[in-house]
């Protein structure tokens, strides 16, 4: 059985090129993952769809109201034997990483919550979401990049999804290193070189220098990366 990921969002239209494509695209077509989209405008108070109000206490922007969402994630619910964990994306929310992607993807089924203008009302945080997740330290027009984002990592975990299972678990942030450099043909291309580690056919050599190479590039471009694995390697 798949997986499945509910998006609550208002623009439906902008996930049509993304789970047509690419991975995820191959991955929805093979019943890997089953990615449903719902409106939220859809389940509005009145016929003119409105979805958001104006802040109490006052403040620029608008803020979606919990009555479209209440209800749009109440009815998503009830289409599935699986409730399904509620993640709200948000700048607010705990930071995404590779250990998160993996927690997220052993979970059978996930609703994200990608809201729009201002924010959420603060009683879909309490009352509703049981997670929030941030990409970063900076602000997005809205939660469907976000959402994107997330799908995608996660996808790239599942059984089958790449062409070999393999080749996730050799990627940036899989073994809490950044990954070592790549190369292909040709050999030299004006005047830059493979090295001839890569070259020599000896397994054990390359798969010691491509360890070695994740090391330093992990310590020079992310100490903090670094920190931690030099933490969790002593620790072993």
């Amino acid at each position: 059985m798949g997986h499945r990921i509910d998006i609550l969002t208002l623009f439906c239209e902008l996930f049509d090129g993304f789970l047509a494509t690419s991975i995820v695209g191959r991955a929805v077509g093979r019943g890997l993952v089953d990615v449903r989209r719902t409106n939220i405008r859809d389940f509005a108070p009145d016929r003119y769809g409105k979805v958001d109000d104006t802040p109490f206490g006052g403040g620029p922007g608008m803020v979606l109201m919990c009555q479209p969402i209440f209800d749009a994630v109440e009815h998503v619910r009830r289409t599935d034997a699986t409730p399904g964990k509620v993640v709200l994306l948000t700048p607010q929310g705990r930071r995404l990483d590779q250990a998160l992607v993996k927690e997220l993807a052993a979970e059978p089924r996930l609703i994200l919550l990608a809201g729009h203008y201002e924010g959420f009302d603060e009683r879909i945080r309490t009352g509703l979401a049981d997670m929030e997740v941030s990409l970063g330290d900076f602000v997005l027009s809205g939660g469907e990049i976000a959402a994107m984002a997330l799908i995608d990592a996660i996808v790239r975990l599942l059984p089958g999804a790449l062409g070999k299972d393999e080749s996730s678990h050799e990627e940036s942030f899989s073994m809490g290193l950044l990954e070592y450099p790549q190369y292909t043909r040709p050999r030299e291309f004006r005047g830059l070189t493979v090295p001839d580690v890569l070259l020599s056919g000896n397994h054990a050599e390359i798969a010691r220098w491509r360890l070695e190479q994740a090391q330093r590039r992990t310590m020079q471009r992310r100490p903090d990366l670094w920190q931690e694995y030099r933490r969790q390697a002593t620790s072993r």
